[in-house]
């Protein structure tokens, strides 16, 4: 029989079912944010980067695949698979809701959608739904991610 580590705090294979849901805790975004993520994209579009253009607008938006890192970063800060992550497998019908701005206070809700074990029994594939929320409880993004999963490891 397999027992649980108890050296840290991740979520294995068999901790997961079907209907599970996860939030995380929050996190705001920041100036330094879209810089750095222009700096790295090289997007420099003016919905980004021109203050003066976005003023009538609302403001300049992040872009949103920074919305995809800044949720990896809230699932790693909320520490779920910080032992079991093997790898992300994919991103499916992914859309983006609500614009994230500066000073937008971000979560993350994970639901597990699907769970079962890989052909050769050795690791544990999951389908799970994030959800990025604003502070205002808004969907700011939302879609799928396939995901491999260490099963849980046995204790000499």
């Amino acid at each position: 029989m397999l027992e649980k580590r108890t050296t840290d705090n991740s979520l294995y294979f068999e901790d997961l079912e079907v209907g599970q849901v996860y939030r995380s805790p929050a996190r705001t975004l920041t100036e330094a944010d879209l810089t750095m993520f222009s700096m790295l994209s090289g997007d420099w579009n003016q919905v980004h980067a021109d203050a003066e253009y976005m003023e009538d607008r609302g403001g300049r938006l992040l872009h949103g695949a920074l919305g995809i890192a800044v949720l990896t970063g809230l699932m790693d800060r909320a520490g779920w698979f910080a032992q079991s992550a093997i790898a992300m497998t994919s991103l499916d019908d992914w859309k983006f809701l609500t614009p994230l701005r500066i000073g937008d206070t971000v979560t993350l809700e994970m639901e597990i959608l699907s769970c079962r074990k890989v052909a050769a029994g050795d690791k544990g594939f999951v389908d799970r739904r994030f959800t990025l929320f604003n502070q205002h409880g808004e969907k700011a993004q939302e879609g799928r991610s396939g995901f491999l999963i260490e099963l849980t490891p046995s204790t000499p």
